[in-house]
């Protein structure tokens, strides 16, 4: 494949606010002046360590150490190579790029040219859904109380029953078998034969946080159609069932602005709930409630304060109570507290709207169950409290529940709730609570020994490892003002800065490196050239210091007078050690045997005065 000229390169990272990018994926929000945080979307992490800085076009994550620009954000949250990132963040901009070596441009990348696909295919079952052939799915809908204004809203469509209906007409769009194949649109069978994998049934536009559609739910309509009840899009390259929520992107901001989501069982669900009100539903597709989808979820509401909440909505039936219980497996890694709603009469929230009303649905989102009390609920379900060994195993199974409450003050009032459920002695359960603590502290201070071969890595140079000492200190604060703010100093003051002696050797190759990339200073290309020139050990370092938080006021003005005070301090420490240094060795110079020296000296302590006196006199301008 051809390559991007370097300077189109250059130039879409320049226009591209990476805060508008990592946002569509990642809650962030202010965390002093210049920078933005959030939950780091590369590691499972409670407290916002991910950081990411517009004014530098870069992102780091103190946690676990990711780090890069917009190209390089895109690269690892979707899984496209870097030209494709650059091809698509182009497109955006509405930018031609130029490819070097005389290849051929490519018109579109893969992910690029599937994502396109599948925006067709969504247009074209739109479209179907008007037709005669679309009546028995414009009926289920009417039955489910959606009228065409909703049908419209969530994008819903009709795939014909046809063998080929979407396969002819993507190929009248230019699309190759193989790209439909390769979309999730197209099956084949064991002939070899092609045909549409939607037919015959109503189609929902699976989208991902950005608004772009990446597969399709479908519902079957006919008796005849041997299917299951709903198809899904199969795993392809846009599209992950496990990192996949349905109705995220329209519930994303609300989620973000209120803390809060609701988690139910299916499409009709996410779209009663949002005409009811609750603009925060969405729903799995296809697949159980995982790990993926907590990450991808925390990351939005990023709730650091436990003031969040996450609500599950299930059937009231077993496969309703197994899936409850697969939530509760995880809930651990939630910071927001977890609930379980339940409607009244077994409805889901599409029969609840419909029977009941929308402010019906809005009051069993209002009033949930906490999940810890529907959890031992249900344990307590599943022996008979009637006899005492049933009491017994009850209490053993529901103990270590209680301890795993995070709110120790709310373990105490589910004891009495216990004690009451059971029938049994308060302490008795107390007890029981104590016993089972202890043997879950005493698994986790002795895990069973694990295995592995040496780790012969070269250890990387991280913020946290510097000395926490003033000296050094001084030094690491300068840095990151420089590399944060570098034309916030004149020429002279930068020179004097970068002239320091620094105690620290970690911290003068990071200085060093900012040397030889002087003529880049500032530009957009300046810190992927600072990382280019230190050691590999020691981009982690330069990583911490450039997306470091500074403790300066929110203004500009008052950036620009603490990176002037931060450095000038640092000088003027230098210039201390020079001045020093020079008075004793003109101390030792004889103004007889040695009077070329010794003017020398004095000289020099003329100009280090000079130096002293011109940094005091900047800082009061």
């Amino acid at each position: 494949m051809a390559r991007i000229r370097r300077s189109d390169i250059d130039e879409i990272r320049a226009r591209t606010n990476i805060e508008d990018i990592v946002g569509e994926y990642v809650t962030l929000k202010s965390a002093g002046v210049g920078s933005k945080k959030g939950l780091c979307p590369f590691h499972d992490e409670r407290t916002p360590s991910f950081h990411v800085r517009p004014q530098l076009g870069f992102y780091h994550c103190f946690g676990c150490g990711e780090s890069g620009d917009v190209f390089t954000f895109l690269q690892k949250m979707d899984h496209v190579t870097f030209v494709e990132a650059v091809e698509r963040l182009a497109g955006a901009l509405g930018y031609q790029l130029t490819y070097e070596d005389g290849g051929e441009a490519p018109d579109h990348s893969k992910r690029v040219r599937l994502l396109q696909a599948t925006a067709e295919a969504e247009q074209f079952f739109q479209g179907q859904l008007a037709t005669a052939a679309a009546q028995p799915g414009r009926d289920f809908l009417g039955s489910r109380g959606f009228d065409p204004a909703a049908a419209s809203r969530f994008g819903i469509g009709y795939a014909p029953q046809s063998w080929d209906a979407l396969t002819k007409h993507l190929r009248g769009r230019g699309f190759s078998l193989q790209e439909m194949q390769d979309a999730g649109l197209v099956s084949t069978n064991e002939r070899g034969s092609s045909y549409d994998r939607f037919r015959g049934r109503l189609v929902w536009p699976i989208r991902d946080t950005s608004g772009q559609t990446v597969g399709f739910g479908a519902r079957r309509l006919r008796d005849d159609d041997k299917g299951p009840k709903y198809l899904n899009t199969p795993e392809t390259e846009i599209y992950h069932k496990s990192r996949v929520l349905y109705g995220l992107d329209l519930a994303k901001k609300d989620i973000g602005r209120n803390h809060e989501v609701v988690v139910v069982e299916g499409y009709t669900d996410v779209m009663a709930a949002h005409l009811a009100g609750v603009t925060t539903a969405v729903a799995t597709c296809g697949t159980s409630f995982g790990v993926e989808h907590i990450k991808v979820l925390r990351r939005i509401m990023d709730d650091e304060s436990h003031r969040g909440r996450v609500i599950f909505n299930f059937d009231p039936d077993e496969a309703g109570r197994k899936a409850a219980m697969r939530a509760f497996a995880e809930e651990n890694r939630f910071v927001a507290q977890t609930f379980v709603a339940v409607a009244p009469d077994g409805y889901d929230p599409c029969d609840l709207r419909l029977h009941r009303g929308d402010q019906a649905v809005r009051s069993m989102v209002e009033h949930p169950q906490p999940m810890y009390e529907f959890v031992i609920r249900e344990q307590l379900r599943a022996h008979n409290l009637r006899t005492a060994e049933g009491r017994v195993a009850a209490l053993r199974e529901a103990a270590p529940i209680i301890v795993g409450i995070r709110d120790r003050a709310l373990r105490p009032e589910y004891e009495r709730q216990l004690a009451g459920w059971l029938g049994m002695d308060l302490e008795q359960v107390k007890y029981a609570v104590a016993s089972a603590e202890r043997q879950l502290r005493q698994a986790a201070e002795y895990p069973p020994e694990e295995a592995g071969a040496p780790n012969y890595a070269i250890p990387t140079v991280r913020m946290r490892d510097l000395p926490d000492d003033p000296v050094t200190r001084l030094e690491r604060d300068s840095l990151t003002a420089v590399l944060q703010y570098p034309k916030m100093l004149s020429d002279a003051q930068l020179n004097n800065v970068l002239d320091a002696n620094f105690s620290d050797a970690s911290l003068a190759i990071v200085r060093d490196a900012i040397v030889t990339t002087q003529g880049d200073l500032g530009t957009p290309q300046w810190l992927p050239r600072v990382h280019e020139e230190v050691p590999s050990s020691f981009v982690p370092l330069v990583n911490d210091l450039s997306m470091a938080p500074m403790p300066a006021g929110p203004g500009p003005e008052q950036v620009a007078a603490y990176v002037r005070s931060v450095t000038a301090a640092l000088v003027e420490r230098d210039l201390l050690h020079r001045k020093a240094e020079l008075l004793g060795e003109l101390r030792r110079t004889d103004i007889e045997t040695d009077p070329l020296r010794h003017r020398e000296l004095s000289e020099r302590l003329v100009d280090v005065e000079r130096r002293k006196r011109d940094m005091r006199e900047s800082l009061e301008q």
